[in-house]
């Protein structure tokens, strides 16, 4: 750019001063308009200026007021006002700000910008500009993509030269990893407080202590202040990956700074798409990533832009419960829930992986028919599956899987803290339906466990430890058990199935059990299962049944899971009520066990979905799928439980499924070393019986002498901790059939 060209046509860009103006202070000198001078504290960029934004194909192009300042982009819609009287010269001072350019000093005296309609944090956003149109540029952040027009060629260049400054030097400036408290360049006076001490004629020895007395309160107040700012840094740096890879802010809302940034359009990718558009895909995509610092930035204003669900990450989060009143969507009833009111504390944020690796090998497809053919004659219990119609999961970790919405339980438990024991027992009742969600189109079994193999999940971002082992083959027994926050959640389980040729059914034998720190305990069994079209068609699954769960005080609870019919148009269906101890309904449920459930005061037993309640009110959702489901179908929480890091490799077991050699090939794609473990390892379990025989007991599970359970005996933390496993086979290397 030359410097003629400036003197031609002002810059659109107005110079925020960061700190305001001391009254004392001589006036400013007009900057020379042949640069975009920016003044700011050190190590800051702040620039403003009018722009225009595409809207929609209604509305076409709109000036918006933006203003960049700490690696914070946000821009405004500019509604008229009482004029500050007309600018010439394009150059103005407004309040300490100075303003460059035709449309910004316009601004100025006509027009003001409303509070911010929408924020773009830079450390996650990139930009470019159109090659079609020299006063174009985009922005794109993880939620949205802007369209930007200005008003001359030189104008674009500025504001390109800006926002690459302002990335740069807060790169720089956070590269520590921590951004330090800034003293600012407030002072306060004690001469008002001197003068009026004199006129009332007291000594001066008496006002020297007053105003010491006030300085050393004003000290102490900005102390207060720079411990609550680094609180919310430490809030906001705990959950960094969340905005840092562009993920939905999934921290629920009340844990952030209560700022004013709203978004006027939620989650949209692309507000505006031509032809043209397509021009940022041909380029070298590789500009669109932010560099990957560990940096912090104000994430309230990203967070305030994301509308996510909370309830995701509820489970990874300290609650407290006020009385806050949320609007629900479907009904417009306000219903009471659990809001974050302290950010102490907070549980690490853990990485965990989103899908599984590409497979080695392709896969061949595999006719179950042929197998039953080939086996007409053969003891079926001898007959081995190949792993193709196996899932990279073992029953262990399918038990794991029915706490993937342990917030539940989190929420649950802190209702019953101050008092309301029906909210309790209905999230306990949206928990025990949440473990069905993830049984939609599962075509593939887990594999079965070897007797012995325990599974573990530590998983701290959710405040939960969960272990299970296998504590019997025949019968063929699973006992699990796992804390959270203020709960414990164990149980074993047995199924007896019935084949009947194109389906089998599955019913599940065993009490689940829920217990409160404080007493409060809860029981119920899961429902039936019937796996349809083994042979012909697409495989699907239903749960049907009545679950009664059943509490030691005031409330208890009965669902009914709707018997799927040939005409059903409401399938998956699930209803029911609860009652206290005189058989009273006091709350009334429906919802469908792969979606989401609801309550209700009104009967919901003649009510075909929660839809056609009026006033009905959330208490669980399905998340979303995962982008990444393979033909398993699995989701983004069951892609993480076969997770095996070097680091979880050095503390575990040589019993834990992660490390079962036919489960971990057929992860990864190799088909055929799997079917020849799966082999090896099924002809080892056959001997299982044996051992049993021979007085076999489980390691970390003893059973009850007198109702025949299995209660977790404790000690699989503390040898963990100690790394030691001594008594723990090695049940998965080779083996002697002697």
């Amino acid at each position: 750019m030359t410097q003629s060209s400036h003197h031609h046509h002002h810059h659109a860009l107005c110079c925020l001063s960061a700190a305001p103006p001391q009254p004392d202070a001589p006036p400013t000198p007009a900057p020379e308009p042949s640069a975009p001078t920016t003044t700011a504290a050190p190590g800051s960029v702040a620039v403003a200026g009018v722009l225009h934004k595409w809207t929609n194909y209604g509305r076409g192009w709109r000036e918006r007021w933006f203003s960049l300042r700490d690696g914070v982009l946000s821009y405004s819609k500019i509604r008229s006002g009482s004029g500050g009287g007309a600018v010439e010269g394009g150059i103005a001072e407004d309040g300490g700000v100075r303003l460059i350019g035709g449309a910004s000093a316009r601004i100025a005296g006509d027009r003001r910008p409303e509070k911010p309609a929408g924020v773009v944090c830079l450390k996650v956003s990139a930009f470019r500009e159109s090659k079609s149109d020299d006063r174009r540029f985009y922005i794109f952040s993880p939620t949205k993509t802007l369209h930007l027009k200005t008003d001359s060629k030189d104008d674009r260049v500025a504001w390109i030269e800006a926002l690459i400054l302002a990335r740069s030097v807060y790169s720089l400036r956070s590269f520590s990893g921590r951004i330090s408290f800034v003293q600012s360049d407030v002072s306060v006076s004690t001469a008002r407080l001197r003068n009026r001490m004199r006129q009332e004629g007291l000594n001066e020895s008496l006002i020297q202590d007053c105003e010491q007395i006030m300085l050393s309160e004003f000290s102490s107040y900005r102390k207060q202040l720079k411990l609550r700012y680094e609180d919310h840094l430490s809030l906001f740096g705990s959950s960094r990956h969340h905005f840092e890879e562009g993920k939905d802010g999934n921290i629920i809302q009340g844990a952030l700074t209560r700022n004013e940034f709203t978004s006027s359009r939620h989650g949209n990718f692309s507000e505006y798409s031509t032809t043209e558009s397509g021009e940022f895909e041909k380029q070298d995509g590789g500009d669109l990533t932010c560099e990957e610092e560990s940096t912090f930035f104000d994430a309230a204003d990203y967070f305030s832009e994301s509308n996510s669900r909370s309830s995701t990450m509820s489970s990874s989060t300290d609650r407290s419960v006020n009385s806050a009143t949320n609007i629900d969507n479907s009904g417009g009833q306000e219903i009471v829930d659990i809001q974050i009111q302290d950010s102490d504390n907070l549980p690490p944020q853990i990485k965990r992986r989103n899908k599984l690796p590409e497979p080695t090998e392709k896969e061949k497809g595999i006719s179950l028919w042929s197998i039953i053919k080939d086996s007409v004659g053969k003891d079926l219990t001898r007959v081995c599956l190949p792993v193709y119609f196996n899932e990279p999961l073992s029953s262990l970790q399918k038990c794991f899987e029915d706490l993937e919405y342990s917030y539940l339980l989190d929420q649950a438990y802190e209702y019953g803290k101050v008092g309301n024991s029906l909210m309790r027992i209905l999230k306990v009742a949206a928990f025990a339906v949440s473990g069905y969600a993830s049984s939609v189109a599962r075509p593939c079994k887990p594999f079965n466990p070897l007797l012995g193999e325990t599974y573990e999940a530590d998983f701290p971002d959710r405040r939960i430890r969960f272990f299970a082992e296998k504590v019997s083959h025949h019968p063929m027994l699973i006992a699990c058990h796992s804390e959270g926050k203020g709960w414990k959640f164990w149980g074993d389980s047995n199924v007896k199935s019935k084949f009947w040729g194109q389906s089998i059914q599955v019913d599940p034998v065993g009490v689940l059990t829920l217990e409160f720190d404080d007493g409060e305990f809860f029981q119920w069994s899961k429902v039936t299962t019937t796996i349809n079209n083994l042979i012909l068609g697409k495989l699907y699954c239903n749960h049907h049944g009545t679950m009664h769960i059943k509490g030691n005080r005031q409330y208890s609870c009965k669902l009914k899971f709707k018997e799927p019919s040939l005409l059903d148009r409401n399938p998956r269906l699930v209803q029911g009520f609860v009652e206290d101890n005189d058989g009273k309904k006091a709350s009334f449920l429906i919802g469908k066990w792969d979606e989401s459930m609801y309550y209700s005061n009104l009967d919901t037993s003649k009510a075909r979905s929660a839809d056609q309640l009026q006033g009905a009110s959330l208490l669980w959702e399905k998340n979303k799928p995962s982008p990444n489901p393979t033909r398993y179908n699995l989701s983004s929480f069951a892609i993480t439980l076969n997770e095996l890091t070097p680091e979880l490799q050095e503390k575990l077991p040589p019993t834990d499924s992660r490390l079962r050699p036919d489960q971990r090939h057929l992860e990864n794609g190799e088909y055929e070393k799997a079917n020849t473990e799966k082999l090896r390892l099924e002809r080892r379990q056959r001997m299982s019986t044996k051992l049993q025989d021979n007085g076999w007991k489980p390691r970390w599970f003893e059973q009850d002498a007198q109702d025949g359970t299995y209660h977790y005996k404790g000690g699989y933390w503390e040898a963990r901790d100690q790394g030691r496993w001594d008594g723990c086979l090695n049940i998965f290397g080779e083996f002697s059939e002697t």
